[in-house]
């Protein structure tokens, strides 16, 4: 069941975004981008390829740099960041890819150890192992633990992706396009882990996608990205009762067969 909707009223925003501009060479992507994801919520972001919205994620955690405006995630601004503040940012940020980036020469359990070897060093071997467990019961797949991810459907290698991001237990989940090329029935499975995991382990998220399913299902606000601004923000119905001559189109792509 989708978490409640957080408003700047009732908590503090862990991602503030203003006026922010990036080109590559004569192309403008993003214009003076303004955008706030507050704490708990899940908050999706819509448009149509090309239009930034992988750019902005990029920018999010310091891989791409703006040419102007600020970006400012848990109190940090990330452009000021040194590369060493920047790299214990990242560990507060799980990001699942949209071909969920599994190791394929590694088992399933091997694949979601390696963030906790690589980065909780401190650890010991049994709390690595309940870590595991854990994460895999949360995306219900204990039963693949020691299966290869080439012996895994695509719904389940991208279930075995957001276990490996959990693991480290971030603040911040980043979804990119995560019911890209899944049936139907596994994008709905998809869509309730990603409200499970925002009410399971209180996770902040940005969630990128151009489906619409995906985005009344999971989004608690939705904010459309139209020629480099976020020129619509608000509920689904809000945003798609627009009389935007834009939105429409995007609309009827997706539902009008």
């Amino acid at each position: 069941m989708k978490v409640k909707s957080a408003t700047a009223k009732d908590v503090p925003s862990v991602i503030e975004i203003k006026d922010l501009k990036i080109s590559f060479g004569n192309f403008e992507v993003l214009k003076g981008a303004n955008l706030s994801l507050f704490k708990g919520e899940n908050l999706v972001v819509l448009g149509k390829s090309g239009t930034g919205k992988s750019v902005l994620i990029k920018i999010i955690v310091g891989l791409l740099k703006a040419d102007s405006g600020l970006v400012k995630v848990l109190e940090s601004d990330v452009e000021s960041l040194i590369y060493k503040d920047l790299l214990k940012l990242r560990l507060r940020i799980g990001f699942s890819f949209q071909n969920s980036a599994l190791y394929d020469s590694m088992t399933i359990r091997e694949n979601l150890e390696f963030p906790l070897v690589r980065n909780r060093r401190e650890l010991k071997k049994q709390e690595i192992n309940a870590a595991v467990e854990e994460v895999l019961e949360a995306v219900g797949l204990s039963q693949t633990i020691n299966q290869m991810p080439s012996e895994l459907s695509g719904g389940q290698r991208k279930r075995i992706g957001i276990a490996r991001t959990l693991i480290l237990k971030p603040e911040i989940m980043l979804y990119d396009e995560p019911t890209a090329g899944l049936d139907p029935i596994t994008c709905f499975e998809i869509n309730n882990l990603i409200n499970q995991v925002q009410e399971q382990y209180k996770t902040s998220s940005i969630i990128i996608t151009h489906d619409l399913t995906c985005a009344k299902e999971v989004g608690n606000r939705v904010a459309m990205l139209l020629d480099g601004k976020f020129e619509h923000q608000g509920t689904f119905d809000e945003i798609f009762s627009s009389t935007d001559a834009l939105i429409k189109p995007f609309y009827d792509y997706n539902f009008i067969q």
